[in-house]
């Protein structure tokens, strides 16, 4: 299922899995409208497939993206943009439904702005060793509003956020790691298949059981631990009582993996 290369998103079924490749890669992958747009119709398309389980996120050519496109995306983001229909909502801020499916995101290169906050919307990120970061709204006279505010100090401390959202100055990839930013540094030729090799190992698990857990893991981030709590009784009584569940145990008991079908 790949699209023709004219397009800014490439897109790739493979198995469980739902390879997303960002591909402008002329203006070093940069995003402009089309590109934010065909990145959400590319998210839609993951969480409305049947198939896919775990979507991998990756720049094609040698930087991941530059952030964004001023000079062509600057007034329509001003108006308020919104993803288009079919589309989600890569950055959980703004308008149009979020993806509930894990998504990791694999970066090299450069990482600046708007591809920052994509990876702190994201539920794993690994990164190229060469890769290099900035949130350098502040020198062009706005500020990170794709949830870089919201998130980075959620991760790295408040004081480390706003070393760099401050200044916007850069950070390499060891620095990335120690701010939790990152979970993993590696060779470049080493990123893509380690995020595809990730990726297959949850795809492999129980559907439902990923599915329970990351809800509720992004709750408890997003609005509490007490409103989280709420929702476990409920998710195991669903789960316990799942096809699913009763694999799991038959291939505990027959040691072996268990095949799992999302029921």
């Amino acid at each position: 299922m790949n699209q023709p290369s004219a397009s800014r998103v490439s897109r790739e079924l493979r198995g469980h899995l739902f390879l997303i490749g960002l591909d402008r890669v002329a203006k070093r992958n940069a995003f402009d409208l089309e590109l934010l747009n065909q990145l959400s119709l590319a998210y839609g398309e993951f969480e409305a497939s049947s198939e896919a389980r775990v979507a991998v996120v990756f720049g094609h050519g040698e930087h991941f993206t530059a952030g964004l496109d001023l000079a062509n995306v600057g007034a329509a983001l001003a108006q308020g943009w919104q993803a288009p229909a079919g589309g989600c909502d890569p950055w959980g801020v703004f308008s149009g439904p979020r993806v509930n499916k894990p998504v990791i995101v694999a970066v090299q290169g450069y990482c600046l702005t708007i591809g920052i906050e994509l990876m702190l919307a994201s539920d794993i990120n690994l990164c190229a060793s060469n890769t290099r970061f900035a949130q350098m709204e502040v020198q062009r006279g706005i500020f990170p509003f794709g949830g870089a505010t919201l998130r980075l100090h959620q991760l790295a401390g408040w004081g480390n956020a706003m070393r760099w959202l401050l200044t916007g100055d850069e950070f390499d990839a060891h620095e990335a790691l120690r701010l939790g930013l990152v979970q993993e540094v590696m060779a470049s030729e080493d990123l893509l298949p380690r995020a595809i090799e990730l990726a297959e190992r949850i795809a492999r698990q129980a559907p439902l059981g990923v599915q329970a857990t990351l809800m509720s893991a992004r709750q408890a981030r997003l609005e509490g631990e007490t409103v989280a709590a709420q929702g476990l009784a409920p998710l195991v009584h669903k789960l316990m009582n799942s096809e699913d569940a009763k694999e799991g145990v038959r291939a505990m008991i027959e040691k072996r993996p268990g095949v799992f079908k999302g029921c």
